[in-house]
């Protein structure tokens, strides 16, 4: 699904790098703002969910809508090829590769973003593969390619990335940031392309086969995402870790999502991703139906799930148990706040899976706590910010 300068090697007690990550006005916001979102809507084939379906199944459907990237988009600027080339990048634990926008590209939405030019890099090398991504709010297709990487003051040579040729739809277009760089394990990279925390691993280029991720929230900078290490000073307390329910996504068992300790959802215990390329909290549309009801959320015309702010004030936490420590998630996390009035930071989505409907923790979720996507061990490691 769907967003600066790199900072450089980072001297902690271990080998740490950090990309900062910056929040721009959202699409969504833009949208509004020029009176166009209700007709962008009704011309877009919204599918949120698209990049969690089998690709036989995503083949069949094309454009999506900003859903996954609505209020909160965090991104940073990466550069590819000798001397390197500038994009800012989505860094997405719930996809696996890496692309930009490049010059072989007709599409509208490369007419106004950064452009990947082979024949300005001395280190580029082409190859035959072709590549074929859709996300819930966008899809590309392109070539594969080999370059070197400039990401988080590391030095990633011959990484493997998609050069776009097709960014078909309107929502790349009007995005503020150019490709995606994909997080999650390598058995859901398409074509096969190794991700880039894969290649930085396998060069032993950090210490540490993770990564972890702040993102601020209320405007605030300082989001980071930092691979090969943990940086204490982020978060207070402990850090509860939780084991993977399965790779490929970083997938994770629920206990129960609670308010008031009543069980509003998930009582029986449900399958959960933790994706930072989706700005939502998402669920079974039943279920988040019965919580937006429970908070008072309504639709508006707009089709968002406005709600009072003043509810800020008076609606208790939503309690997300998870591995046995409960996670709270208060009023101030999930209702929305802009110029125009408050939303509903919950979503509906029905995402099937072998083990039920998947529920997504978004960035309405990691907002409220520091990350840790441990790769060693297959689990994520969850904090209270300081």
């Amino acid at each position: 699904m769907k967003w600066l300068l790199l900072l450089s090697l980072v001297a902690l007690t271990e080998c740490i790098y950090k990309v900062p990550l910056v929040k721009k006005k959202s699409l969504r916001q833009t949208l509004i703002e020029n009176g166009k979102l209700d007709d962008f809507l009704k011309k877009s084939n919204f599918n949120p969910a698209m990049k969690y379906l089998p690709k036989e199944v995503a083949a069949v459907l094309s454009t999506q809508a900003l859903e996954n990237y609505m209020d909160m988009e965090y991104f940073g600027t990466i550069g590819i090829g000798t001397p390197p080339q500038e994009f800012t990048v989505i860094f997405d634990t719930g996809s696996a590769n890496l692309w930009v926008p490049s010059v072989y590209c007709s599409s509208p939405a490369c007419s106004n973003h950064n452009l990947f030019n082979p024949q300005q890099s001395s280190t580029f090398q082409a190859t035959s593969q072709s590549v074929s991504i859709a996300y819930g709010t966008g899809s590309m297709t392109g070539i594969l390619g080999y370059d070197t990487v400039q990401v988080g003051g590391i030095s990633d040579t011959n990484q493997i990335f998609g050069l776009s040729e097709t960014e078909p739809g309107s929502f790349l277009y009007e995005s503020p940031f150019d490709g995606i760089l994909g997080l999650a394990y390598p058995s859901i990279a398409a074509s096969g392309a190794t991700p880039v925390f894969d290649n930085i691993w396998n060069q032993g280029l950090i210490s540490q086969d993770l990564f972890s991720v702040y993102l601020s929230s209320d405007d605030q900078s300082g989001s980071v995402v930092m691979f090969g290490g943990i940086d204490s000073s982020y978060y207070t307390g402990e850090l509860y870790w939780v084991p993977l329910s399965a790779e490929g996504y970083w997938q994770i068992t629920v206990d129960s999502i609670t308010m008031n300790g009543e069980a509003i959802a998930c009582s029986q215990g449900c399958q959960a991703i933790v994706d930072t390329g989706t700005s939502m909290l998402a669920g079974p549309v039943n279920a988040i139906a019965y919580i937006q009801s429970y908070i008072g959320a309504s639709q508006n015309s707009y089709n968002q799930m406005a709600i009072s702010c003043s509810a800020i004030n008076n609606l208790p936490d939503i309690v997300f148990t998870i591995n046995g420590v409960e996670y709270p998630l208060p009023a101030s996390a999930y209702i929305l706040q802009n110029q125009q009035g408050c939303t509903s930071g919950f979503q509906g989505m029905d995402l099937p899976s072998a083990s039920g409907d998947l529920w997504i923790l978004g960035d309405v979720f990691i907002r409220q706590y520091f990350v840790v996507f441990d790769r060693a061990n297959n689990q994520v490691g969850l904090a209270a910010l300081a």
